[in-house]
């Protein structure tokens, strides 16, 4: 009996300390749900990016387009032509195919560069001899090989609407320590089936209601590594791309904004890129950008802490760096509340208290990040909403408990995976754009 009391009071404490780490994520995301109501109530945004400068055509910058591919056959051409598609002038934009494929992406790359660089656009086909630092390696090496001062990022599944960089520049120049642009993304594949449906609604959520309104708090924001602009400058400022993380985009971010940049995030126009279609692959990207956060958190964490800014941008700050530590949290939560059962002779009544608020927490989030934007983009009915938000808490914790594991793992420094990418056909963009209407 007294075994089975200590037990009991170990595995209590355990799982109170996970409903508490789960308080902590949750409740970032409802000061950034109550934000939005402020600003809702107060009839104006906290923040809106300065105006765009006027650029005369004859004083537009070089603009370097950076693709990295490894092994993408059915993508790589269509990603070049919506590059050299781009509404820039031919001999201020460069177009980068950052090449670390063993397939026969290579050989259509090639053949593809060829053609464009016979109309007249300079496109460098750079292969490495190995893939050292993965894509944060290969987007240095193609850094290094220009000296353009504006640098686009796409992902291979990206398509920039043609006047994307007319849009865009100018808002980065206007604003001199704007270190990167970041705009909103868009799926094309967002309707092919109830994953890319949840997909859809969590990556709305993630643009409108943390990104923008992350940017509009003036809290730090992450690059989301496609669909944005940097400064050169920032780049080097920051100490340059590094392969020490599996999420280069957020480790480039934080390192620039302790070095006194910042971000600008544009809600239009949209990159349309594309999701996972398939279970495993989502999991393989969401397992990769979990371990790529965490890896950033024992790298930087400590910095922002011993860094000059305010008490509320350090909490900001962190729970930015800190918001993968919700699938550990919810591993932890499910596993204990499981033993803490079978202890308590499957009597739930000690723990309703917390199951309740769980749920309320989980609900408001839910809703409150995801209602607006649906409705605001017209992404479908509201049935659609609710169906697509109901398969959402079952993947979390489907998620939590195949990648806690692995984050832990990573926590303690004994990730060594290698970068794996995640699937993506030509077929997947066949299908319509979403986007209003």
């Amino acid at each position: 009996m007294v075994t089975i009391h200590v037990l009991r009071i170990l595995f209590d404490a355990i799982l109170t300390t996970a409903v508490l780490g789960l308080a902590f994520v949750g409740g970032s995301f409802l000061i950034l749900i109550a934000i939005n109501v402020l600003e809702l109530l107060g009839g104006a945004r906290w923040r809106t990016p300065l105006p765009p400068i006027k650029i005369a055509e004859r004083d537009l910058p070089d603009v370097l387009v950076q693709i990295p591919i490894f092994n993408e056959p059915e993508m790589v051409a269509d990603a070049l032509s919506s590059a050299a598609a781009l509404d820039w002038p031919k001999d201020r934009l460069h177009i980068q195919l950052l090449d670390d494929s063993t397939d026969e992406s290579s050989v259509i790359a090639a053949n593809v560069a060829r053609e464009l660089c016979g109309e007249g656009f300079d496109v460098v086909h750079l292969r490495r001899e190995n893939r050292n630092g993965f894509k944060a390696g290969a987007l240095a090496a193609g850094l290094a090989a220009s000296d353009a001062p504006i640098v686009a990022m796409l992902d291979v599944d990206f398509r920039p609407p043609r006047n994307w960089l007319r849009v865009a520049v100018p808002y980065l120049l206007a604003d001199r320590r704007a270190g990167f642009l970041q705009s909103r993304c868009e799926f094309m594949n967002y309707r092919t089936n109830w994953l890319t449906r949840a997909q859809g609604l969590m990556f709305d959520a993630h643009f409108i209601m943390e990104q923008a309104t992350r940017y509009r708090a003036g809290w730090l924001f992450q690059f989301n590594g496609t669909g944005g602009l940097w400064r050169r400058a920032a780049i080097e400022d920051a100490g340059g791309w590094s392969g020490d993380s599996l999420c280069e985009d957020l480790d480039l971010t934080v390192r620039a904004w302790l070095a006194d940049w910042h971000g600008i995030f544009l809600m239009e126009p949209a990159i349309p890129g594309l999701v996972p279609e398939r279970v495993r692959h989502w999991r393989v990207q969401q397992r990769r950008w979990s371990n790529g956060f965490v890896q950033v958190a024992r790298k930087l964490f400590l910095k922002v802490w011993a860094s000059h800014w305010s008490i509320r941008r350090k909490v900001s700050a962190s729970a930015l760096i800190l918001v993968q530590a919700f699938y550990p949290f919810v591993a932890i939560a499910v596993v204990t509340f499981v033993i803490c059962l079978m202890l308590r002779g499957l009597h739930p009544h000690p723990y309703l208290p917390m199951m309740e608020f769980l749920l309320a927490l989980v609900l408001f989030v839910s809703v409150g990040m995801s209602f607006v934007p649906y409705i605001v983009l017209k992404r479908g009915t509201l049935f659609q909403y609710a169906v697509a938000l109901a398969s959402v808490p079952p993947l979390m914790v489907y998620l939590s408990v195949s990648n806690a594991p692995s984050i832990v793992r990573t926590l303690f420094g004994g990730w060594s995976e290698q970068f794996r990418r995640t699937p993506k056909t030509r077929h997947m963009a066949a299908r319509p754009t979403v986007g209003k209407g």
